[in-house]
């Protein structure tokens, strides 16, 4: 079966370890009492982390556009592919969502997004309390919506690589010993 290229896979795997890091970070940020410096350093790593993904989600959006994915097996079925397909866009737009609500989230509570401490990003927006409040409901419940769509993402992978045994999963696997396609 056709894999994805190797750069394709290589931003598939760098974004989903920066997801499920920054997620993870905002879970544990959020739940530090007061203001550390812990807290603070993890707020840092947190967006840095999001423009990152950011950044990448935007380059493997090109990608994508000029290196069309490989297509699914005959045998999977049409409503399968369909959902495929439709899970795979909804993840681009939380890609891009998620990062941006929290940088506008950011920026109307009025603190500044300075890219690994060195390069300050545009401030696009004024602070704005009642924005900033909408904003973090935002943020949160997009961020909750990316990490239920990974799990099904996951689930469905580990369906194809279990159950079905269809190869679909290793076209995405780094390493994989299926055909692959050098660029």
């Amino acid at each position: 079966m056709p894999r994805y290229t190797n750069t394709a896979i290589a931003l598939h795997w760098l974004i989903a370890i920066l997801i499920i890091g920054a997620f993870t970070l905002g879970l544990v940020m959020t739940e530090i009492p007061g203001l550390t410096p812990t807290k603070l350093k993890y707020y840092s790593w947190h967006k840095w982390a999001g423009v990152t993904v950011l950044a990448l989600a935007a380059l493997r959006l090109l990608w994508r556009l000029f290196k069309h994915p490989p297509e699914y097996a005959d045998e999977m079925p049409a409503w399968q592919r369909g959902a495929a397909h439709g899970l795979h866009w909804l993840l681009y737009i939380l890609m891009f969502a998620v990062p941006l609500s929290g940088y506008f989230y950011s920026l109307a509570a009025n603190v500044p997004v300075v890219y690994f401490g060195m390069i300050p990003l545009p401030v696009l927006i004024d602070p704005d309390p009642a924005l900033k409040d909408l904003l973090k409901g935002v943020h949160y419940w997009l961020n909750m919506l990316l990490a239920g769509l990974v799990g099904v993402h996951v689930a469905a992978a580990f369906k194809h690589l279990l159950v079905d045994r269809d190869g679909v999963m290793a076209r995405m696997l780094p390493f994989s010993s299926s055909t692959q396609e050098k660029r």
